[in-house]
């Protein structure tokens, strides 16, 4: 049996580094070598027993399987199950342990195989060189094309402001106020960091920004242009004195109440920013954390829904849509929904939405009622529209919660209305819900293990670049979208 041993020093962070690795069907997109590649059947590139099948440059074809994976350990185990090239038997093991001051990662690979007689040389070799070293380069290039690399211009804390690209809005009004700008990004202060962005959520309340509808957050001239976007994931750059455990080269996500997340590198305080693991990539963090976090406070704090629970919740193929039901679904409520068209019909049911209202009209009340006999919580982002319809529609004593305004704001409901049948109203603010400490961690991780026990599923991401905010913004308006939609840098 020949046995080939690896090993290196990549300058990056080891969860950055096994978020790669761990994504048994990622090396077409890394290593040269590697033609294309796919996973066969309806498997996970993360699962387990998965197969992916590969074509190499030189035309050689080879199937593998992966037989181990470990987060906790960093480390994945595979074998080959059949190939053109001759080699036997081969098991071969990549192992991730970080160096000592965090920010690099120690990658050790082996294998053992057998080889056909006189071919014993040549195929070590072509192992060792051609796939284990030229690994190493092709994954550093892949890191550094992505900015996951460290560098010495965006370690050193107190350095100069960086190039960020934007999207600027000069004046209040429609998505074609939206436009490509430059700013640049402070070095961090004590208790901020700098982040380079990936992924950034786009969510209906950059609309209202956009409108002018609320001025006070978002000032607008000319001369000042604002900027959308209150949360984002991406990479740490640098870190101030005071960021708390956030270190250079930590993949991260936010979610703050200042907007400004519409560009390529932002510097925001730590207390906005979670850690993320390597089972949640940069799209997942950019699509769940604000809506996932909304979703929680909605079911648990304000709803307080629980089995027997009927819960109204309109454009239920929206991205908190989709995550409040499938939530809602796991606690035993029954779960009621509206949305615009059956397309988002069909989606909303896969989500757990049990009865699915289709409407444009904002009509639903006598559904509802006849359903289940008025629901007990309703989650309202239409605002004054429905406003008539959502009072029909609530039960005795029922909670009516005033997310968004889609149609226009509320105006204002008096006390004796509500009584007629002793509902209570409520107009939460997400940030209101994470401003101790610890409450957003906290949050997060509920998100996270939702996800990852399968109460939460990722909804479907509609993806744009950064300088295509203004068409994600007239799709999302347009109220043809189902999920979540997100820009990428």
């Amino acid at each position: 049996m020949q046995r080939v041993v690896r090993s290196t020093i990549i300058d990056a962070p080891i969860e950055r580094v096994w978020a790669v690795l761990r994504d048994f069907n990622s090396h077409d997109q890394w290593h040269d070598v590697v033609a294309q590649s796919r996973i066969e059947g309806a498997d996970r590139s993360d699962q387990v027993g998965c197969v992916r099948s590969f074509t190499l440059k030189d035309g050689n074809r080879v199937r593998e399987q992966l037989l181990t994976l470990s987060d906790s350990e960093h480390r994945s185990t595979y074998c080959i199950v059949e190939a053109t090239l001759p080699l036997q038997r081969y098991v071969a093991t990549i192992t991730l342990k970080p160096v000592t001051d965090g920010q690099r990662t120690f990658w050790h690979w082996e294998s053992t195989f057998a080889t056909p007689p006189g071919m014993e040389r040549e195929l070590r070799d072509m192992v060792a060189q051609g796939v284990y070293e030229a690994g190493f380069e092709n994954l550093r290039r892949h890191l550094g094309r992505h900015g996951d690399m460290r560098t010495p211009t965006e370690t050193t804390p107190g350095g100069l402001p960086l190039a960020s690209r934007q999207i600027q809005l000069r004046a209040y009004g429609g998505p074609e106020q939206l436009e490509p700008g430059q700013g640049e990004a402070a070095a961090p202060r004590a208790g901020e960091v700098r982040i380079r962005q990936r992924a950034i959520g786009v969510n209906y309340f950059d609309i209202y920004l956009r409108r002018g509808w609320i001025p006070a957050m978002l000032p607008v001239s000319p001369t000042s242009p604002g900027v959308l976007g209150l949360e984002a994931a991406g990479t740490v750059i640098d870190a101030g004195d005071g960021a708390g455990t956030l270190l250079s080269g930590d993949r991260v996500a936010y979610i703050g109440p200042i907007p400004g997340a519409y560009c390529s590198v932002r510097t925001v305080p730590s207390d906005w920013v979670v850690r993320l693991s390597a089972a949640v990539e940069d799209e997942t963090a950019a699509t769940l954390l604000l809506k996932g976090i909304t979703a929680d406070y909605l079911l648990r704090d304000l709803g307080r829904v629980h089995a027997g629970t009927r819960l109204l919740v309109h454009a239920a193929a929206g991205g908190v849509g989709l995550l409040v039901c499938a939530w809602a679904r796991r606690l035993g409520a029954t779960v009621i929904g509206t949305v615009s068209s059956d397309k988002k019909a069909r989606v909303a049911r896969e989500h757990g939405c049990q009865h699915v209202i289709v409407t444009r009209e904002y009509r639903f009340a006598e559904a509802v009622q006849r359903h289940v006999g008025g629901a007990d919580v309703i989650v309202d982002g239409l605002g004054e529209a429905a406003r008539d319809e959502n009072f029909a529609a609530l039960a005795r004593c029922g909670h009516w919660i005033s997310l968004g305004q889609a149609s226009g704001a509320l105006q204002p409901i008096s006390p004796e209305w509500l009584v007629q049948k002793s509902v209570t109203f409520s107009r939460p603010a997400v940030f209101d819900f994470v401003a101790k400490p610890g409450q957003l961690a906290e949050r997060a991780q509920r998100v996270w293990d939702a996800l990852a026990d399968g109460t939460l599923k990722t909804p479907p991401i509609e993806r744009h670049t950064l300088d295509g905010a203004a068409v994600a913004h007239a799709r999302l308006e347009s109220r043809d979208t189902i999920g979540a939609l997100i820009l990428n840098t």
